[in-house]
């Protein structure tokens, strides 16, 4: 019971409750004190949402009957045809029942409610009928989980794309859950107001209904199957990409369609993509203005560009998302500070000058401001996602105070919407171009004696290759004890397919090295992990490997332990970290080189590089068009 308590002290309280023994001894002590916490905890949340009143200074109503008064008001109908707009569409989603039918045996009963929104880029009134999935009992997990498409497949994708000289399209499915039968829940519900003469009507949910446990799970397995009956396959190292061999008719080139699914966002990589996608929109009606040339997917900027060398690249560019953002925070300051963003000249790095989050020991951030603090994180973090790379390891930083922020924490993100004002046009460009690669950095012997057998596995069940072949670089690097606090490294690892960066990483590592050896042993095999996962994912594919992964790191007694057989550990506790990437090396997994800490781009990765020709020269590395 003591473990339990510690683990699970709401479920323990809430169950001797119910069992009638929170009188005892044993739980007299403490449960009143547990419960009374967990309410006030729930009260705070509750406050919080129902004090949110507004938002980009429109008023936001909770209930249909506000929604109408705030229309009244205003005098216009904008939430009303909203409203109607919604219901038109989600009325396929239930059955109804006549008045003296009762619900059927096996159902659970649920309520229903509309959420109330502001659309960013136009302003636009949008409502959406929520089930109260919260009401069900939880089923297995297998019901409730639903995958989608990895920003690294899509990267990979778009590179492809460039290389072999396929088209992109893109197309939204409307109404995507409601397109999907509810197969793996029995629910009913009596309508509410938003359903008008149908008020007070019992109907039974039989569509994949927008709030239920398992609505994402039941959408994306009927659309996989879909998918799969047109002939596709679904990668096994990302079941969200699905391939089909084909052949372009003009020149007879062999190569691998792509279909990458996310939620209801598909993109198509195709020499005749427009043609699959109508054959989808037999099953799943597209939205018609979202069918054709990507223009903004998963929140970046989508365009190509003709490179210096001639060659024609995709780039995904977070610069509207960047820009719509700083706007909100300089609003937010001007209503909470009376003030504004710092002017750009002042925001050069993405932290002020000096500044370590770790050593920050300003007041501690209570209610709203640590809500908000919290969110802007997320926000950074997002960006991150979509190709800001030149802000990773501050990101990093500042995610590790999300318990306890304080103010200067605050301030300092301020600081950096300062810097992303500034600097807002940057740009990650899938650049298939093939990399020049120095070979004499790099030194091949004979690891048979210290690891014999050692080789790459190769799965059994992986495509045929098709198309042109990539190469794959790694940069890593480490920080020797960069938490000030706990003395703990930080990891930075950099790859790429081709000269297309299609991962970054930047991460504390999980135990205190006590020396750079160390640090930068467990980096290499950090990234060497990841690097194996790319190796797998791509030949899952279909597409063609030729060589080992070059892989670079800054410190020499590293690399030099890794290209010599005959180097021996004189620090055990590596050993693991030691052996692992030396078998690496002996399976032809990869192979090691030096590269100056000037040219290494996973150094923005680990550590605070001040403004300077360094910086701009490693974020020229990594990204393109940066003012």
């Amino acid at each position: 019971m003591a473990d339990l308590k510690e683990s699970f002290p709401s479920e323990v309280a809430e169950y001797s409750v119910a069992a009638g023994i929170d009188h005892l001894p044993a739980f007299k002590w403490w449960v009143p004190y547990i419960l009374k916490k967990r309410n006030a905890i729930i009260a705070k949340v509750k406050s919080r949402y129902h004090k949110r009143t507004h938002k980009f200074g429109i008023r936001i109503p909770k209930t249909v009957e506000e929604a109408r008064d705030i229309d009244r008001i205003n005098g216009n109908d904008l939430w009303e045809k909203a409203l109607e707009k919604e219901m038109s569409n989600v009325r396929v989603a239930f059955k109804m029942l006549n008045e003296e039918d009762r619900a059927p045996v096996g159902h659970t009963r649920i309520k229903c409610h509309i959420i109330f929104d502001v659309k960013m880029e136009t302003l636009r009134r949008k409502c959406r009928l929520v089930a109260g999935g919260h009401m069900t009992e939880a089923p297995c997990t297998s019901v409730t989980y639903s995958s989608v498409v990895s920003r690294e497949s899509v990267r990979i994708a778009l590179t492809l794309a460039a290389l072999n000289d396929l088209e992109i399209k893109a197309a939204d499915i409307q109404n995507a859950y409601l397109t999907a039968p509810l197969v793996s829940e029995k629910i009913w519900t009596v309508c509410g107001p938003e359903f008008g003469k149908d008020e007070g009507r019992k109907a039974i949910v039989v569509r994949a209904l927008y709030g239920l446990r398992a609505a994402g799970h039941d959408y994306r397995s009927f659309l996989s199957e879909y998918v799969l009956n047109l002939g596709w396959k679904s990668c096994q190292a990302d079941p969200d990409v699905y391939y089909m061999p084909m052949t372009r008719p003009d020149d007879g080139f062999e190569y691998y369609a792509y279909a990458l699914l996310y939620v209801d966002d598909i993109l198509m990589v195709h020499h005749d993509a427009m043609g699959t996608l109508k054959q989808i929109d037999k099953a799943f009606t597209l939205k018609p203005d979202s069918v054709g040339d990507p223009d903004i997917y998963l929140g970046a900027k989508f365009r190509t560009t003709t490179l210096r060398n001639g060659v024609i690249a995709y780039t995904l560019s977070p610069s509207k998302y960047v820009q719509e953002n700083v706007r909100l925070v300089a609003d937010y300051l001007e209503r909470h500070y009376n003030t504004t963003l710092k002017k750009p000249s002042r925001a050069k790095s993405p932290l002020p000058n000096n500044y370590r989050p770790e050593l920050d020991l300003s007041e501690e951030l209570e209610g709203e401001e640590a809500s908000y603090y919290q969110s802007l994180v997320g926000i950074l973090r997002w960006m991150v996602e979509l190709g800001r790379v030149d802000i990773i390891t501050e990101v990093s930083m500042l995610a590790s105070h999300l318990a306890l922020p304080r103010r200067g924490h605050l301030e300092s993100i301020f600081h950096m919407f300062a810097y992303l004002k500034s600097h807002h046009n940057a740009t990650v460009v899938m650049d298939p171009t093939y990399p020049t690669i120095d070979h004499s950095v790099f030194k091949t012997c004979n690891w048979a004696d210290v690891y014999p057998g050692a080789t790459e596995p190769i799965p059994s069940n992986a495509p045929e290759p098709r198309g042109k072949s990539v190469d794959i670089r790694l940069y890593v690097d480490s920080d020797l004890a960069g938490d000030n606090i706990n003395r703990r490294s930080r990891t930075g690892y950099m790859i790429y397919v081709n000269s297309a960066l299609v991962i970054a990483h930047s991460k504390k590592q999980a135990r205190i090295e006590t020396s750079v050896f160390g640090a930068e042993f467990c980096a290499l095999t950090q990234g060497m992990d990841r690097m194996r996962g790319l190796r797998y994912k791509l030949r899952m594919m279909g597409i063609p490997l030729e060589g080992p992964t070059f892989t670079y790191g800054d410190n020499m007694s590293v690399i030099h332990n890794t290209q010599r057989p005959d180097s021996t550990l004189k620090k055990k506790c590596n050993s693991i970290s030691y052996h692992a990437c030396r078998e690496a090396v002996a399976a032809g997994e990869m192979i090691t080189g030096h590269v100056p800490s000037e040219k290494n781009p996973a150094d923005i990765a680990t550590k605070i590089v001040p403004p300077g020709q360094k910086r701009n020269s490693l974020l020229g590395l990594v990204m393109y068009d940066f003012d």
